[in-house]
């Protein structure tokens, strides 16, 4: 007779605090917000605007962050499928905000050197942020990837 074990997929409820990859989700949420933060209080508003990539990467990524953290939460990850989505949600993150940091800083760039006159000190201030949190969400993002597509391959 085949003894099947009844064991969790992906951790639900309190146990996501505890496993590594999910215990990224609140560094995401911190990072992924200052981003859309940053961004939108930058005072530079141009047509056409090329921070609308960014902002909605920073935007779409943050409320399927959000999404995600409550599946995980309320234990509605537990079907086979949820790890090979779990993989491939972070792996689409990471592309997403791996592009958007690159034309963020592209964009910042240009108003550093282009502007160095009529650039308000603040405004690039805030430009040098968001670049900066830009990529750490982006690390954060691919490290979550890599975990999960280790445990993917566990299950």
């Amino acid at each position: 007779m085949t003894s099947t074990m009844s064991r969790d997929i992906l951790p639900t409820g309190g146990r996501i605090f505890t496993s590594v990859p999910d215990l990224l989700f609140i560094p995401e949420f911190v990072f992924g917000g200052l981003v859309w933060m940053l961004v939108a209080s930058a005072e530079l508003v141009q047509i056409p605007n090329p921070l609308g990539w960014v902002m909605f990467v920073s935007i779409f990524c943050f409320i399927m962050t959000t999404l995600w953290f409550f599946i995980f939460l309320c234990g509605a990850n537990q079907s086979g499928i949820w790890p090979s989505l779990d993989v491939g949600y972070h792996f689409v993150a990471v592309v997403f905000y791996l592009s958007a940091s690159v034309i963020l800083a592209y964009i910042t760039f240009l108003r550093g050197v282009l502007q160095s006159l009529t650039v308000d000190l603040k405004t690039y201030r805030l430009d040098i942020a968001a670049v900066v949190m830009s990529y750490l969400a982006t690390l954060l993002y691919f490290i979550h990837a890599i975990f999960s597509a280790i445990r993917w391959k566990r299950s």
